[in-house]
């Protein structure tokens, strides 16, 4: 039912009007258009506003709206879509990024967007997200407050992604609200937690969305906890911290070990398994740290930690038994030393200047496992957990979202564009890797050929954060709208270097782009090879 006197032109594909928002204002939103159990929402504030969005002014009704929980000692989940003019009957639904709090911008990209690839608002989608049911307190990192882990409504709605579906549900019933019709189709786009949230969609509700873009996924977040618990114990340790210069002179000599395997010396390691760097080759005299130019035999442990698979010797009940650690190219490079090693030791308290990891371990040890906020995350060994054990077991099962049966996805007509960088200091891409191959190994190759494509990215790292060997950008939107809507599965992409003027064919996970001939500048002069 559309909204008393609002007026619509004759609608085409790419033309619908905007509502008259203030008629939304106070709109009142049935528990009963919500598949899962919330005590409904309201409609906070509804306005017209514009945009400036990929260089074009796009005018939009903006509404916000509270969902309720059912358990009223819960935050509501504070959800946020934009309703533009000239609706192209589609809608695009945004994931989030580390523990949520905040709203994504509706007026963004999706994740490793190329530089000219139009935003889905200035394409006139209609766009929404939420906090994923939980506000960020005042003067916390950015996505590093877990303290809403305290609630388990709030748990279920971030970690094992109830909050999407609620979302989801009240967003597409303000659009019926307003433009009297269902989308055409319904995307959705994230990276890292975001990531996790694109395969949750998947995984949960297969018929809910027609295509996924998921980015650097943080699927198994359990198990990185783990594993971000144990490197921060590692790291903890007296000297054996390696500070930014060291940090930088590891990065370096593992790129100048392994840069040419792939043809051409570019400063972006495209043959990443076969890149066999031994850091003790960096070893100080007599192991001892004696300064900026060579790595001591605690640090040299250190780094070994992070790049070797962690191991728990006791079972979980999502079933996972390791985390696979980081490539020494991810992590060392001190132009992003706040998503890797951070710039000084982990300690209790957790200082801001250490790695993000480490400070998202803390954040979980108090909040998620022990729901004590002055808890030591240094006195909690991921390895002998001791009276812990049952409850990390129990978090196993919200946080690791870890069914590869995508086939009710893939019978739907769903496709999932799946991506990862290669030098990813935050979430392993060996990890997406192992997913990529569960699924594959359950479906076979032949059905994840139909509706599943995985691209790794030489150099590319998490989210183009500082100043990436490679800052990757396609235009993964438009190629899964053609997926979607045409049955035209992607062939032969291209990936550009958004900081330098250079392309590379995107590969198909496990090939990778092997130099031929040509200008070491233009995708052409590669091949993806095994």
């Amino acid at each position: 039912m559309l909204l008393p006197g609002l007026t619509f032109r004759a609608a085409t594909p790419a033309d619908a009007s905007a509502p008259a928002c203030a008629e939304l204002n106070h709109l009142k939103i049935p528990a009963s258009v919500i598949s899962l159990p919330t005590r409904g929402g309201v409609v906070t504030a509804a306005a017209v506003t514009s945009a400036v969005v990929s260089g074009q002014t796009v005018e939009y009704c903006q509404v916000d709206a509270d969902l309720y929980p059912v358990d009223r000692s819960a935050p509501s989940i504070k959800t946020r879509v934009a309703l533009p003019e000239g609706w192209n009957r589609k809608a695009l639904m945004f994931g989030g990024g580390g523990y949520n709090g905040t709203i994504p911008a509706l007026t963004g990209n999706v994740p490793f967007a190329a530089a000219d690839a139009l935003a889905p608002l200035a394409r006139r989608y209609v766009t929404f997200a939420s906090d994923s049911g939980h506000q960020q307190g005042a003067g916390a990192v950015p996505s590093l407050d877990g303290s809403f882990g305290a609630n388990d409504e709030a748990l279920r709605n971030f970690a094992a992604g109830d909050a999407l579906k609620k979302t989801h549900d009240a967003s597409l019933f303000l659009v019926r609200r307003v433009y009297g019709r269902n989308p055409a189709e319904t995307y959705f786009a994230g990276g890292s937690t975001g990531g996790r949230e694109a395969l949750v969609v998947a995984q949960r509700w297969p018929r809910t969305f027609d295509g996924v873009i998921s980015a650097y996924p943080a699927w198994n977040n359990l198990a990185e906890a783990l594993y971000l618990g144990h490197l921060t114990q590692v790291l903890a340790k007296p000297g054996a911290f390696p500070p930014p210069v060291k940090q930088s002179l590891l990065y370096d000599s593992a790129v100048a070990a392994c840069d040419g395997l792939d043809g051409v010396v570019d400063g972006v390691v495209s043959n990443e398994r076969g890149c066999r760097f031994d850091p003790r080759v960096l070893r100080c005299p007599d192991g001892a740290d004696t300064g900026p130019g060579c790595l001591s035999d605690a640090q040299i442990g250190a780094v070994t930690a992070m790049s070797t698979p962690f191991r728990w010797p006791y079972r979980v009940a999502s079933g996972e038994t390791e985390y696979p650690g980081f490539p020494f190219l991810s992590g060392g490079d001190m132009r992003t030393p706040f998503l890797g090693f951070g710039t000084t030791p982990p300690a209790n308290p957790m200082p801001a200047t250490s790695g993000y990891g480490m400070q998202y371990w803390d954040q979980w040890v108090k909040h998620f496992l022990t729901r004590d906020p002055s808890y030591n995350p240094l006195a909690l060994d991921p390895r002998r957990p001791g009276r812990w054990l049952d409850r990390i077991s129990h978090l196993s099962t919200i946080q690791d979202r870890n069914n590869v049966d995508l086939s009710p996805f893939a019978r739907s007509g769903g496709k999932l564009l799946l991506l990862h960088g290669a030098a990813d200091e935050l979430v392993s891409h060996r990890s997406t890797n192992e997913y990529y191959d569960r699924v594959r190994s359950l479906l076979g190759p032949g059905l994840t050929e139909e509706f599943l494509r995985y691209y790794l990215v030489p150099g590319a790292n998490h989210a183009n954060f500082g100043a990436p060997a490679f800052a990757a950008g396609w235009d993964s939107l438009t190629a899964l709208e053609r997926w979607v809507e045409s049955g035209r599965s992607p062939h032969k992409p291209v990936v550009t270097d958004l900081t330098h003027d250079r392309t590379r064919p995107l590969c198909e996970y496990p090939t990778w782009p092997r130099y031929r001939a040509g200008d070491p500048d233009d995708a052409s002069s590669f091949a993806c090879t095994r």
